[in-house]
């Protein structure tokens, strides 16, 4: 099937089969793409006997500081990868040397992910605006910069494992999902129905499907990865969204 690259935001869809002709705005799928750091072993003896008062301060004085900087830590991260990110128009400008020092500052932030299970937390649910990808089928950077999408979004709903999929100018496509978990970060994702631009829907063919793992998740910052090794950074923009039943 054709379908604008755009369209699948972070979703891939994997090819194995040719699919019915569509417009020419829309382009063959690609895959649906849509730890917290353990603590280091105390190096001090946690003997509160009364021969080592020095030992027990330097516990107090060096180990807590350290787990109350962890939060400041993950803004700063979260800061650096924002900056890094900023420049690259989502990622159409971004050259290797780009792309290698946003997956370190992502893996970083990764480590530091305060949601452990995403699958389970509000936070995934509303509206968010992709920011960073490595996506050359949502980019488009082969085609000139009026005919490729300036915003792409998508909405998800923890509560229904519902997706949407959502692109502005000049194509306004939209793709719906659902959602499968396979374990409490990752999930199945199975197309059921495009809808060229915005308005007429068609049914998604039952090859357009694929895996997302989502490896950080807060309050206004989510980090997924795809199955075919793509990067997709997204910053929430309305929490209250739903996607459509």
């Amino acid at each position: 099937m054709a379908l604008s690259p755009t369209l699948h935001t972070i979703l891939t869809t994997s090819v194995s089969a040719p699919s019915p002709k569509l417009p020419p705005s829309i382009s063959s799928p690609q895959r649906f793409p849509f730890l917290t750091k353990p603590l280091r072993p105390n190096a001090f003896n946690l003997s509160t006997s009364s021969s080592a008062p020095d030992q027990k301060w330097r516990v107090n004085v060096s180990f807590f500081p350290a787990f109350l900087n962890k939060g400041k830590d993950a803004k700063v991260l979260k800061q650096d990868l924002l900056d890094c990110i900023a420049p690259l128009d989502r990622g159409a400008d971004a050259t290797p040397e780009d792309q290698q020092r946003v997956d370190q500052l992502a893996s970083k932030l990764e480590a530091v992910n305060p949601t452990k299970q995403p699958l389970k937390s509000d936070l995934l649910n509303g509206k968010w605006e992709l920011i960073y990808t490595t996506s050359k089928s949502i980019l488009q950077t082969q085609r000139p910069k009026f005919l490729r999408s300036s915003t792409n979004y998508q909405a998800i709903n923890v509560d229904t494992f519902r997706a949407q999929n959502m692109e502005s100018w000049p194509f306004f496509n939209q793709v719906t999902a659902d959602l499968t978990p396979l374990n409490a970060r990752k999930v199945a994702v199975k197309f059921d129905y495009f809808k060229i631009g915005g308005l007429i829907p068609i049914k998604a063919p039952g090859r357009a499907r694929g895996e997302l793992e989502i490896t950080y998740l807060d309050e206004e910052l989510r980090i997924s990865r795809g199955d075919l090794g793509n990067l997709f950074i997204l910053k929430m923009i309305d929490p209250s969204y739903r996607v459509p039943v």
